[in-house]
């Protein structure tokens, strides 16, 4: 494969930005083994944004010829007082419902799940001395209000007068992460995009842990992903940064479609989102049919299954039709739910019979336990 077509795989959507562009195709000319990362904090149920997006650009990133790594982030999690700062809870759900529904994302994503690693936070820092330099290491090389700046990677706002010592201390965390990982291509939600260059600032001042390729010091190339709109919005977010407070959310749970939903919970969770007529930006229903549905040449058409009297059923090709025609108010947003809706259930079926009727059926049930008692 060509760099151009490798390129053009990691830049394709969901990519929103790549720091930078430039730098990541000089990395793909070179013909090294390049490594890629994305972590993620151990929560509750794992959502469309969480899982679809993330494992959809992962899967690019696989058939680009890049070696994949998910980080499992048990230590982050505690810090962030997830799943009510109980550390055992946190790592028994990281290596078991969270690695299993990844492994099965990648795979109805047409990825191959065992070429990924998957690490865990608390295993990477077990007995390693040079990990905990690195991290004061970092610490020399950055300032308090970088620091603070960043610590919205954590839906948290750290420009607050008053936050806990532990929310500082994980921005450098998560920085050492790359070159712990060695992590040529650090990956994650445009809301990561403050902690990543913070790490590309220091890259080339750190001792421990350096970013090589070949035998040249390297920055990392920062690659974020767009983030999934809430379903529950009321109206289309004025920037980035409000955005990301609008996305889909493990702690709101009617705001999200969770990867092991029945036909149903999708089908009436997408028939009750925000979706306004001719409105495409920042419309949760149309970015779920462009993840579903458009990402991959189809060799058969999107169908919209109209009832007769509005026309009947109407085909589309590429998501560029499809956007066209909602615009122009030639298709409505009934229409174009009632066919997101059986997409992802369609795409989503492994999941649920793992987790509701398979081997997984525990990992749930223990989970929902464990959401109910925090």
């Amino acid at each position: 494969m060509d760099v151009e077509t490798r390129l053009d795989l990691v830049l394709r959507y969901p990519t929103e930005e790549v720091l930078t562009v430039e730098e990541l195709r000089e990395l793909l000319h070179s013909g090294e083994k390049l490594r890629h990362y994305i972590g993620f904090e151990i929560s509750g149920f794992i959502h469309l944004g969480t899982g679809l997006v993330s494992m959809s650009k992962l899967v690019d990133f696989q058939k680009a010829g890049i070696e994949t790594t998910i980080f499992l982030a048990d230590i982050h999690s505690w810090l962030n007082n997830k799943l009510g700062g109980d550390l055992d809870a946190i790592r028994r759900v990281a290596v078991t419902y969270y690695r299993e529904a990844f492994r099965l994302l990648i795979a109805a994503l047409g990825g191959d799940p065992d070429s990924t690693r998957f690490i865990l936070g608390s295993d990477l820092y077990h007995n390693n001395d040079e990990y905990w330099y690195l991290l004061m290491d970092i610490a020399r090389n950055t300032t308090l209000s970088k620091v603070r700046h960043s610590l919205t990677i954590m839906g948290r706002r750290g420009e607050e007068d008053s936050v806990p010592f532990a929310w500082l201390i994980y921005p450098p965390l998560q920085v050492a992460d790359v070159f712990a990982l060695g992590a040529h291509i650090p990956h994650g939600g445009i809301d990561q995009r403050r902690a990543h260059v913070l790490a590309r600032e220091v890259s080339h001042r750190v001792r421990f842990y350096p970013l090589m390729l070949g035998d040249r010091r390297v920055r990392p190339v920062a690659v974020h992903h767009r983030l999934l709109p809430a379903l529950n919005i009321e109206s289309p977010p004025s920037s980035r940064e409000e955005l990301s407070s609008l996305k889909m959310s493990k702690s709101v749970p009617q705001s999200a479609i969770f990867v092991h939903d029945t036909a149903d919970e999708i089908r009436e969770k997408v028939l009750r989102a925000y979706c306004p007529p001719r409105e495409v930006e920042y419309n949760p229903v149309m970015e779920m049919a462009r993840l579903v549905g458009f990402r991959e040449a189809r060799s058969s058409p999107f169908v919209v299954d109209r009832p007769a009297k509005y026309g009947g059923p109407v085909e589309y090709w590429t998501f560029e039709e499809l956007e066209g025609a909602y615009r122009e108010g030639k298709l409505h947003p009934l229409d174009l739910k009632m066919a997101v809706a059986g997409e992802l259930a369609r795409l989503l079926e492994p999941l649920r019979r793992h987790f509701q009727e398979g081997p997984g059926r525990a990992l749930l049930e223990e989970m929902r336990g464990l959401m109910i008692t925090r």
